[in-house]
């Protein structure tokens, strides 16, 4: 099979060979910047150059943004650009490019795609995400009550804005998934209720996923944390699956795949176990093996590879990835996934 007819096949829970080999993200700088002093040639910096050195499936991502580089920066992290209606209007002139994809960029792509070489997906900022990055984290939380209209103004335009980009990426090549960038929840389940969720985020959602389901695009959230009680909530709002799955947040796939039979899953594989030897990693796998065999599950560490990894724990794992990921295919029988 080629990268992406394993990709489909494996969230279509159909047939396949073997489990594609991924890292859905990138490594952290400083994971490299190891890595170049113990054995990764020095030239190699791109990511998806990376993954190729290592012999993963190639998947290709656009974090696609409705800021600009006139939109103003916060004075720190979580701080936020904006305070209240006001605000927002003054800066509305440098958000919502008019044409933000780069096409010479997609265009290229949509070559390798057709030729089965990568799986091409794209981000954008969901309606939790984003008017948290305008409004700062605290003033955010509070705005869901104290400035309701903006909340709502903001996830309008921002939905609007969506709409344009998804029918501008179609018009060149049509991407095998996406996801919302929304970090809604941390160790101790969402942080915000669904009450909340249901009027403030539901209704944008619905109004952006028949887009994406039109042109046969997988639509995922991203959200780290605890993602069991909202889980449910992206299911009834029409996402198709969730990524990264942490486990140092307690995630449990086998909760979630009892609990949700259809759902699309991406992540899981406990990072903290890369650094503590084959045996550990190798258990890790084991307890995966069984969901990720019934499909609609692609394995990949629960987030960025940290930096206590060495370049030879790295090896370790996709060695023993591989060999799961074959296991995984010969655990279907005629054609009939198997758990």
């Amino acid at each position: 099979m080629t990268v992406r007819e394993r990709f489909h096949a494996v969230m279509s829970f159909e047939q396949f060979d073997r489990l594609p080999v991924l890292e859905w993200a990138g490594w952290w700088d400083k994971t490299i910047e190891r890595w170049h002093t113990e054995g990764l040639p020095v030239e190699l910096t791109d990511r998806y150059d990376i993954c190729r050195h290592f012999g993963l499936d190639v998947y290709k991502q656009d974090w696609i943004s409705p800021r600009t580089h006139a939109t103003p920066k916060p004075a720190a992290h979580g701080a936020g650009v904006v305070e209240d209606e006001a605000g927002y209007q003054s800066v509305l002139s440098t958000l919502y490019h008019p044409r933000p994809v780069d096409g010479a960029r997609w265009r290229k792509w949509a070559q390798e795609q057709a030729d089965g070489d990568v799986v091409l997906w794209f981000t954008m900022d969901g309606f939790f995400w984003f008017a948290r990055e305008l409004l700062g984290i605290e003033r955010h939380l509070y705005a869901f009550y104290d400035q309701p209209e903006l909340m709502h103004r903001i996830n309008s335009d921002l939905a609007d804005w969506m709409l344009q980009v998804i029918e501008q990426l179609c018009a060149i090549c049509v991407p095998d998934f996406m996801t919302f960038g929304e970090d809604m929840s941390y160790n101790n389940g969402p942080m915000l209720s669904k009450e909340l969720f249901d009027e403030f985020m539901l209704p944008y959602y619905q109004r952006v996923i028949p887009a994406l389901r039109g042109h046969g695009i997988i639509p995922i959230v991203d959200s780290d944390g605890d993602i069991a009680v909202p889980a449910h909530w992206f299911a009834a709002a029409g996402l198709d699956g969730i990524l990264p799955l942490e486990r140092q947040a307690g995630v449990d796939i086998s909760a979630l795949r009892a609990t949700h039979p259809r759902m699309k899953f991406i992540g899981h594989f406990d990072k903290m176990t890369m650094n503590k030897g084959e045996a550990a990693m190798r258990a890790e796998f084991e307890r995966l093996l069984p969901v990720a065999a019934g499909g609609g599950f692609l394995i990949s560490c629960d987030h960025q590879t940290p930096p206590g990894v060495s370049y030879r724990d790295y090896q370790t794992y996709i060695a023993l990835f591989n060999e799961y990921a074959v296991k995984a295919g010969s655990k279907q029988l005629g054609g009939t996934i198997q758990s």
